[in-house]
């Protein structure tokens, strides 16, 4: 249910009744942790879910977390927000935008829910200065395996967690209630859509926009890209604006990724309001919608506008894969089945030409997403982060810069090869290239080199300190082995 505080949101009354509203969903939060029998695993009693990888049946019940889907209270002389774990970025970014205000990262995706994104990993245009979302939280309650609700911040007894808790997927512990930074924003959004015909020069420009965070003499505040071929590739550079004028609107007939594509060397402009900037991408799913025939404009005159969102393309995708829908199409033409390649995966910004050619060449998938990203350099100060990597679940490097790629589709399975096998030469290369997979979607990962790329010793021992009766998945367990 969305949230809307208006106005009167940061009153003390209103903070009162909201904290007051919190405090009822985690009785009931706590209540529902107590029914799970001794030994049976705890997880989530939640019928939707931004992941992609199968999972085991959990024969016990789950945790009741539907009390936790409010914006609890927003300050915005303090520009911070107390927001429930449940809570999804639909519903936060209703309630700040009020105020000109928004979180320093919103992921793509409506549903998204801001205890997801900082669990598992929320990137979006604004990570090219901004970050990854859990670099904008302040402080978070977390209901630990142990049954706990603890606050970690950067700086207190609970840092090890606030540190490690970053791409830990619920494996040690679910967020209650986050404290998060929030930034202003205008009213609009000009873009400018330039176009490549050469990956090399896409790359290098990528890389002195992140620096120079401009381009052609333009301030740039929102930075992303999309790849249609070796030769088609393009930049979108955002800067925020209160001058009025016209908007565009990619909500009806309209698709917001084809819009992009042009033939000129001059950067063909756009404008949108910035709510409708901030999910531009989830109307079409970016491009999947296409897989069930939504941007066939004889089906989109037709198709609800309430179901062209993520969330409804989603529902689909469990209907197929609980049913095996399109492998049943697929044998009815002869065809093999496919294997799916769901994947966002984040490589050094110097070999991001390498990776596209070699995906280019080897996955036929296409368009492929680019979003830039450096970890903050005057984000919150965690203790006992040492060297260059300070989240070390995902180790990235301070002051590098890293472009995620984006791919979600399909490919035809070759008799012979192992499960999985395009995922498989994908982590490998990946690795290969000094980059990093997230974990939302299927993995293949040995034991060992799962280890190495995503905590080691470090998940190893919050896992005993936070969890130490494994009443929670570990992570390889559920990433990998589905579990």
């Amino acid at each position: 249910m969305a949230v809307s505080l208006g106005k009167a949101g940061h009153t003390p009354a209103a903070r009162e009744s909201g904290f007051a509203a919190h405090r009822a969903g985690v009785d009931r939060l706590l209540a529902s942790y107590r029914a799970i029998p001794p030994g049976g695993t705890v997880r989530l009693a939640k019928k939707t879910s931004n992941l992609f990888r199968a999972r085991a049946a959990n024969p016990a019940p789950g945790l009741d977390v539907s009390g936790l889907t409010r914006v609890i209270a927003v300050d915005p002389e303090a520009r911070t927000a107390d927001v429930a774990g449940m809570t999804t970025y639909e519903d936060l970014v209703a309630a700040t935008l009020p105020y000109g205000l928004a979180p320093l990262v919103v992921p793509q995706l409506k549903t998204i829910t801001l205890g997801g994104a900082v669990t598992g990993l929320g990137i979006e245009s604004t990570s090219f200065r901004n970050g990854l979302p859990h670099e904008s939280v302040l402080e978070m309650d977390v209901l630990t395996g142990a049954g706990e609700i603890l606050t970690a911040t950067p700086d207190g007894e609970y840092a090890d967690l606030f540190r490690g808790f970053p791409n830990s997927y619920g494996t040690l512990g679910y967020t209650v209630r986050l404290k998060i930074e929030l930034e202003p924003v205008l009213p609009y959004v000009a873009l400018r859509h330039v176009r490549f015909h050469d990956l090399r020069e896409l790359e290098t420009t990528l890389a002195a926009i992140v620096d120079e965070r401009s381009y052609d003499g333009e301030r740039v505040d929102y930075l992303d890209g999309v790849v249609f071929t070796a030769d088609e590739g393009y930049l979108t550079l955002g800067r925020q604006t209160d001058e009025p004028g016209p908007v565009s609107d990619y909500t009806g007939m309209d698709i917001y990724y084809r819009s992009i594509q042009h033939d000129s060397a001059t950067p063909k402009p756009d404008r949108l309001t910035i709510h409708d900037y901030l999910w531009r991408w989830d109307t079409d799913w970016f491009w999947c919608s296409r897989a069930f025939g939504a941007q066939n404009p004889r089906i989109r005159r037709f198709w609800p506008k309430r179901y062209r969102r993520s969330s409804f393309y989603w529902k689909l995708v469990a209907l197929d894969h609980k049913y095996k829908i399109g492998d049943k199409i697929e044998a009815r033409k002869g065809n093999p089945p496919r294997e799916r390649v769901v994947q966002d995966i984040e490589v050094p910004v110097e070999r991001t030409a390498d990776f596209v050619e070699w995906f280019l060449r080897e996955i036929p998938i296409e368009p492929i997403w680019l979003c830039p990203l450096r970890l903050r350099e005057h984000g919150p100060a965690v203790r006992g982060v040492g060297g260059t990597r300070g989240w070390p679940l995902y180790p990235l490097e301070r002051e590098r810069t890293y472009v995620n790629v984006g791919f979600w589709s399909a490919v035809p399975t070759v008799p012979g090869q192992p499960e999985g096998a395009a995922n498989r030469a994908i982590e490998q290369t990946v690795t290969e290239f000094d980059g990093h997979k997230s974990l939302y979607s299927d993995s293949y990962y040995r034991e060992d080199e799962f280890a190495e790329l995503y905590g080691g010793q470090i998940y190893t021992d919050l896992k005993k300190r936070y969890d130490p009766d494994q009443r929670l998945l570990d992570l390889y367990s559920k990433a990998v082995q589905r579990r």
